[in-house]
Formats: C-alpha cells, sequence, structure tokens
C-alpha cells in the first residue's frame, strides 16, 4: 500500500511538472489597437511583434491608419460611420491591410487588451487640440470594445529633428527641446484630465534619450518620421517594455543590419524612458550601462 501511494504521488507530481512546463511554453497574447496615424505606424507595425516573441509573448496588433490624422477627425469618422481607415494588422508576424474600413470595425475585430490614442504630431504638445475631441472618441469607444477590462493609453509622439522643415515645428518656435517639453506637459495634462487614460507609452521621451548618445539627431527619416531602422526599433522597445513590464534591454530581436552598439543605445534609451518618463535621460559618453555583444535575432522588415 505504502509502495502504492508513494507511485501515486510520484505519478501526481511528474504530471504536475508537465502542466506547468506546458503552461510555460504557450504564449501569452496581447492584443493593441491604436488609433492613430503614420507615428503609430512608426511604433507598433515595426520589430514589436519580434520582441515579443523573443520574451514568449504573442502581440496581436492593430493599427486604424490614416496619415496625418488629428483626434478632431477620427472623432467626425466615428460620428458619420466613415469608412476611410487602412485597418493594419500584425498577427503570427505577418501583416495584412485593409482598406475603406471604419473605426467601427476596427475596435470590434478584436476583444483588444489596449487601446491606444494619439494627438497629429503638429499639435501634439497644444493641450486645447485634445479637447472635447478625446473625450468623445473615448466615449465612442467604450461603447464598442467588447473587452471589459481593455486599457485605453496615450502615446506621447517625439519632437521632430532640430534640422525638420515641417509646417507644425513653427509652433514650437522650432526648437526641438521646446517641443519635447510641450509634448511632455501637454501628455501630462491631457492624462490627469482623462480618467480613461491608464498610463502613457513614453516613446517621445525614449527618442529624445538616444538623441543624446553618438547616435545624435538621426532618429528620424524626414525631419519628423522615425528612422526605418534605430527610430522604429526604439520607438518599438519603448512599446514592449511599458506594455509588458520586462526590461526591454538584452531582448535578442533586433533589426538586421543594426550594430550592436545601435541596439543597445535603443534598447537602453527605452528603458530609461520607461523609468523616467517626464525627463531626458543623457546617454552621452556611454555613461549609461554597456553591457557584452547579445545574441541578436535579426529582424528583417
Amino acid at each position: 500500500m505504502k509502495r502504492f501511494i508513494r507511485q501515486t504521488t510520484l505519478l501526481t507530481l511528474l504530471f504536475t511538472v508537465f502542466l506547468s512546463a506546458a503552461y510555460s511554453q504557450t504564449p501569452r497574447t496581447i492584443r493593441i489597437l491604436t488609433i492613430g496615424n503614420s507615428f503609430s505606424e512608426d511604433a507598433v507595425e515595426n520589430y514589436l511583434y519580434e520582441l515579443g516573441a523573443a520574451e514568449n509573448i504573442n502581440f496581436i496588433i492593430g493599427n486604424a491608419y490614416i496619415g496625418g490624422c488629428s483626434l478632431e477627425r477620427h472623432r467626425n469618422n466615428a460620428d458619420k460611420n466613415l469608412s476611410e481607415y487602412a485597418y493594419r494588422k500584425i498577427e503570427d508576424g505577418n501583416k495584412t491591410t485593409e482598406k475603406n474600413t471604419s473605426l467601427d470595425y476596427c475596435i470590434l475585430d478584436e476583444p483588444w487588451d489596449y487601446i491606444s490614442f494619439q494627438q497629429v504630431s503638429g499639435d501634439s504638445g497644444i493641450y486645447s487640440t485634445y479637447f472635447p475631441f478625446l473625450n468623445e472618441l473615448l466615449t465612442y469607444t467604450k461603447g464598442k470594445a467588447s473587452n471589459p477590462e481593455v486599457k485605453y493609453i496615450l502615446h506621447r509622439t517625439w519632437a521632430y529633428a532640430k534640422n525638420s522643415n515641417h509646417s507644425a515645428f513653427t509652433n514650437y518656435d522650432k526648437d526641438q527641446p521646446t517641443m519635447y517639453k510641450a509634448i511632455v506637459e501637454t501628455t501630462n495634462r491631457v492624462k490627469e484630465n482623462t480618467p480613461d487614460i491608464s498610463f502613457i507609452i513614453p516613446a517621445g521621451t525614449a527618442i529624445q534619450n538616444g538623441r543624446t548618445s553618438a547616435v545624435g539627431d538621426r532618429f528620424c527619416r524626414d525631419g519628423y518620421h522615425l528612422d526605418f531602422i534605430i527610430g522604429r526599433y526604439t520607438a518599438a522597445c519603448t512599446w514592449f517594455e511599458k506594455i509588458t513590464g520586462i526590461n526591454v534591454v538584452g531582448n535578442p530581436a533586433a533589426p538586421e543590419g543594426l550594430s550592436n552598439y545601435r541596439i543597445q543605445v535603443a534598447q537602453n534609451a527605452a528603458h530609461l524612458a520607461v523609468l523616467k518618463p517626464d525627463e531626458v535621460t543623457s546617454m552621452e559618453g556611454d555613461t549609461w550601462e554597456y553591457v557584452a555583444p547579445i545574441p541578436s535575432v535579426q529582424v528583417n522588415r
């Protein structure tokens, strides 16, 4: 009898270990929808999925995309149920695009865990442009979202490059630090006055951190959109760490052809932004933590 009990106990233990191992290998799924524009395209459509996969996280990413779209236009589209969006979706690492879709369609497509809002870049540091449009868009979205636990978040975008010729740069006296400060102060104020916003994704702070490194002001490709490689990767790293709570430094997923040094600039810039979202952390002179080369899973997008 004792032998039978010992054998039963052993089998139970082995079965428990097997279930635990199987569970640990099952990817955690996180669903993110951005109601945005080309700046959300820069931030989430490239590299975020792979950063998650490297940590056994399955991101399902949707972007309700209209280039240069403001909160006011998103609100108007919602009110009139206009099919003006290119709905970009990344699932299982594959990207699809459905043209001429409505915001209603994008919201109802998945039980999203996070739904993100952002202002058009030129107005991102001007508080008055957010209201009443953000509140009205939130009311609309809350009425459509199927996940009762969904969190609504605000994407803090980046200041333009110092040499940017974007017409809206004049809103900030064509001065990058002025624009960055205005975006930080505005997004913080928006969150404080919008209880439904759970937190801010500090992508703009990550980009500003990276600009203090030896890479310099090379995070944009045209003065305002992010560079296809290090710029987009830095933003994706920020989204990854803020959403998951996992330190992105050392994550092996990285863009093909990006040097080890630049990988670590991007990852550390993002990590420091999550730690200190409202201020620039200097990376000048590599005083930040620089570690030995990390194994890299190359990502070609």
